[in-house]
């Protein structure tokens, strides 16, 4: 398996950890009746905007370069 098809699981992992710890930060400050935390940068969005460059760049190894799957 070629780095850009392991790294996919791995992204598609660590975003919906991130979109899990936004949701958890924003539902703890709303129980404790303070104002969720401002998203820097939203999680959703951004892992797919990633895995998005990892398919991609994986098609374009795997059919460019002739490495095999």
């Amino acid at each position: 398996m070629c780095v850009f098809c392991a790294a996919v699981p791995v992204a598609a992992t660590l975003g919906a950890y991130a979109n899990s710890k936004q949701r958890r930060e924003a539902q703890q400050a709303e129980a404790e009746g303070k104002t969720p935390p401002k998203k820097k940068i939203s999680a959703g969005p951004t892992t797919a905007v990633v895995i998005g460059g990892l398919v991609v760049c994986s098609v374009i190894v795997h059919t460019q370069l002739n490495v095999p799957f």
